[in-house]
């Protein structure tokens, strides 16, 4: 059992996401954090507060019983029965939330905030790249995009092109069959979840001035920002309450949905992460600690 420090909280974990970046935790090939054994491993979280380190904690806008969801520090983790969270990194679950859509929220649905609006600075009628839209960041990135106002367009695999499109997509082009830089061009922000040669290729589809690439996997070359009049930006999330707050408003009002490609319970952790690395999931896995769900396996 973990103890809480001064004004941390106790939360019994009821769903924890499993996100990619998880995997390269385990791996060691995390370049940001290198994880000291044993770990746990999870920063998307949801859970009920059962309790606080230290009086300051209950001065918090929080109290136990409250259902919260969020994104943890990478040196703790979520996959477990109980996890410690400050309130800084957590938010209040909104009733018609679903616990097992709150806890997949974190990563990927900050990174598309932030990657679309805080980073790329994204606005109404604007133009829009989203690589790998069928992705945990790429599905959110599609919906917020079009709340927003902006034009989408979106690369995935074949077999996912009329479900981006159902997700409000404008143009979905396929990746392997088609070359993106001859289906579109004009684009005010690239939001890159690919990288490499994908990300290569992308300078040519921005405006001739003033464009913006924001990338979650590797720092776009200044050099070729320079030549194309354009800005690149590495990435990385930031836990914001707040952000979290809209987020769930949102879903709550059935403006953006939360697709779970799969789910697993905790005990399969292993098979979750195997499904990531080597699978095909639209959307996001979840582990579900002491949930019941049909299509858990």
């Amino acid at each position: 059992m973990p103890k809480p420090g001064p004004g941390e909280m106790l939360i019994n974990v009821r769903a924890a996401g499993v996100n990619p970046v998880d995997t390269k935790i385990r791996e060691g090939k995390f370049e940001m954090f290198k994880a000291r054994l044993p770990a746990i491993l999870g920063r998307d979280i949801a859970g009920v507060v059962c309790g606080f380190g230290s009086p300051a904690g209950r001065h918090s806008t929080f109290k136990a019983g409250d259902n919260v969801f969020g994104m943890l520090d990478y040196d703790r983790g979520a996959y477990a029965e109980y996890a410690v969270a400050s309130p800084r990194e957590v938010a209040r679950k909104p009733k018609n939330l679903d616990i097992l859509e709150a806890g997949s929220l974190g990563v990927a649905a900050l990174t598309a905030w932030q990657g679309l609006f805080d980073h790329g600075g994204l606005r109404k009628r604007q133009r829009v790249l989203i690589h790998g839209a069928a992705g945990g960041v790429g599905h959110f990135a599609v919906q917020f995009a079009k709340v927003r106002g902006a034009t989408v367009i979106a690369t995935a695999g074949k077999r996912d092109i009329q479900w981006v499109r159902r997700l409000g997509a404008d143009h979905v082009i396929d990746y392997k069959n088609q070359r993106f830089e001859d289906q579109t061009r004009d684009i005010d922000l690239v939001f890159d979840l690919i990288a490499g040669e994908t990300q290569d290729r992308s300078w040519k589809v921005l405006k001739p001035r003033g464009g913006i690439m924001v990338s979650t996997l590797q720092q776009p070359s200044m050099a070729q920002a320079r030549k194309h009049h354009a800005r690149g930006v590495r990435m990385v999330v930031q836990v914001k309450s707040r952000q979290l707050d809209q987020i769930a408003r949102l879903i709550v009002a059935k403006r953006v949905r939360v697709t779970l490609g799969k789910v697993f319970p905790l005990a399969k952790t292993r098979q979750a992460h195997e499904l990531l690395e080597n699978g095909h999931v639209r959307g996001k896995i979840v582990l579900s600690v002491g949930t019941n769900r049909k299509n858990s396996f």
